[in-house]
């Protein structure tokens, strides 16, 4: 597994009516791709059939390989999970909905060449017209306005920390995952502000 060069890291809860389609998906483009990559989906205490339906996709793909939580922890620690267990020297985690599709990859992983970072964050607030699928109302705006606190918070020039679509650099980013406190939906800034 030394040359793998992507991990890609699927937190899942209760995701049955989806996570077949979204895996189908990456898999697909993963295949097109000139690198090795594995996708790492972590169940985090589904009470569905996730595990069932990622074990049964793992046994055809190997590429696929399925972590589980016997009780739901929280987003966070599905991810941090995830990432501590990859094997890839690049690790994306994004979101079982695809709200992201897995294409959009190729403008983090050419963002962090450009910039030679070891990090990259995908945004939905750039080009808001460019959005599929919006969220209800309430629930948008409440997200620009918790972005808002968080960069008045912790500095962080990051329009859209919550985006379920990260890339970061596996062993320079690390020790931030190791510090990783927060387990629910709040862990993406104090991640960012780790790393």
């Amino acid at each position: 597994m030394a040359d793998l060069f992507l991990s890609v890291v699927v937190p899942a809860y209760n995701e049955s009516s989806r996570i077949g389609p979204t895996l189908e998906k990456i898999l697909a483009y993963l295949r097109r791709q000139s690198y090795e990559a594995e996708i790492v989906v972590v169940d985090d205490g589904s009470r569905d059939q996730t595990s069932e339906l990622v074990r049964a996709l793992a046994a055809s793909h190997p590429e696929i390989r399925l972590l589980g939580n016997p009780i739901n922890r929280g987003k966070g620690a599905a991810v941090r999970q995830g990432v501590l267990d990859s094997q890839g020297k690049w690790v994306l985690f994004s979101d079982a909905d695809l709200s992201t599709p897995i294409e959009e990859i190729e403008k983090l992983l050419a963002a962090v060449e450009r910039e030679r970072a070891v990090a990259a964050v995908g945004s939905r607030t750039l080009r808001r017209e460019l959005i599929g699928v919006h969220q209800p109302l309430l629930r948008e705006w409440s997200g620009r306005f918790f972005n808002v606190v968080v960069r008045l918070a912790t500095g962080l020039k990051i329009h859209d920390t919550q985006c379920g679509f990260k890339l970061f650099h596996r062993q320079v980013t690390r020790v931030a995952f190791l510090l990783q406190t927060s387990q629910g939906f709040g862990f993406d800034p104090e991640l960012l502000y780790l790393v």
